[in-house]
């Protein structure tokens, strides 16, 4: 029985041994390749690695910091595995293709990574934000007025951190808008018939030496001959601001710019004053025209919400637009564009998309 009792230590001996070396080998091996150093020892990670030292993540004031593990390996043990899984990956290209081995392939490639990234953020919940963040205990009081709104927001609608958060630790892609979906809208310009009783500019336009008229302002059409449209515009006028012409009584969307003659021909009634004390009127503006126009607003809508989504939705996911009044729109909209490089004409549009179906305007 003794000998019999050897044999089963010597055995259970054994097992133990193998198992610590196979299991905790395998533990330990899975620790070093989560490491940020193995992780930007690859030639590829440089880039991101740069992007990351830049972030509020590698340096803050607090002194804490965000390893790439902490951001990109969730804890769950299934994810754990499947996401070392998939990471075999990162290896092959960088010892086998040759993906993103210089900057050229790194940015022709970032949107596509990006996107990995974010699809499994959203599948996830994202998990590894919430690690560290957590809803429950964040300090409202100690956060910005706009920043507690945007989190009261994203609970009440279910978002998850990276519908908002893209681009913390590493550049979020830069896009640009396709010069052909420009040339789409202007496609439609050439529709709009020569009766149309009411049409809309696609762009900023000369009304004469009156002033310029912005995209999307309503038109009446007195007359047409050919490509030449005498149009009557109605708005109102601030006192103080007499210069510029907006959508609406107490709503800062502005449809008209004017020159000194454009403001000494305008129709006006009488001044009445808001509930905030300012004083608006109502203005008409009679002028001829000659730039392209659409006779609806829907080709310009659409326009709109490809913009939207190519420069919104890059960063944070998509606003609806009645979250803000008109007012609100106009600083935030502009806030939004200086981050990107969209174009004056199509921050226009975008603005005018967001203020003509803001809360206050479409009653929602």
């Amino acid at each position: 029985m003794s000998i019999k009792k050897r044999y089963v230590a010597l055995i259970a001996a054994v097992g133990i041994g193998v198992g610590w070396l196979t299991l905790g080998g395998t533990a330990a091996i899975m620790h070093y390749t989560s490491s940020t150093e193995f992780c930007v020892s690859c030639h590829t990670m440089q880039i991101p690695y740069e992007e990351y030292e830049g972030s509020v993540h590698f340096s803050n004031a607090k002194g804490i910091r965000a390893e790439c593990a902490d951001c990109h390996i969730p804890s769950d043990p299934v994810d754990y595995v499947i996401t070392k899984i998939c990471a075999s990956k990162d290896i092959y290209h960088e010892f086998v293709t040759g993906k993103i081995d210089d900057v050229d392939k790194y940015e022709a490639h970032r949107l596509e990574m990006a996107e990995t990234v974010w699809k499994q953020f959203r599948e996830n919940d994202s998990a590894t934000c919430r690690s560290c963040h957590d809803f429950d205990a964040m300090d409202e009081y100690s956060q910005s007025e706009d920043a507690a709104k945007k989190h009261a927001y994203a609970r009440e609608h279910s978002q998850t951190c990276i519908d908002c958060h893209k681009g913390m630790a590493h550049f979020a892609p830069e896009l640009e808008m396709d010069s052909e979906a420009f040339d789409h809208l202007m496609e439609f310009t050439e529709q709009t018939p020569s009766d149309a009783k009411v049409v809309y500019p696609v762009d900023y336009i000369k009304a004469e030496d009156l002033g310029t008229i912005n995209p999307t302002a309503k038109l009446v059409v007195n007359s047409a001959q050919g490509d030449t449209r005498q149009v009557t515009l109605d708005a109102y006028q601030m006192k103080g601001a007499e210069q510029v012409l907006y959508i609406g009584q107490g709503q800062r969307a502005i449809v008209a710019s004017l020159t000194d003659k454009g403001q000494q021909a305008l129709v006006v009634g009488d001044f009445e004053a808001d509930r905030y004390g300012n004083e608006w009127r109502s203005a008409q503006l009679n002028a001829e025209i000659t730039s392209p126009v659409v006779d609806s607003l829907e080709p310009i809508w659409s326009y709109a919400e490809e913009l939207d989504t190519v420069y919104c939705s890059t960063c944070h996911a998509k606003i609806d637009a009645h979250h803000f009044t008109v007012n609100a729109w106009g600083p935030v909209a502009k806030g939004m564009g200086d981050r990107t490089d969209i174009s004056k004409h199509d921050l226009e549009l975008l603005t005018k998309f967001f203020q003509n179906h803001a809360k206050d305007v479409t009653g929602h």
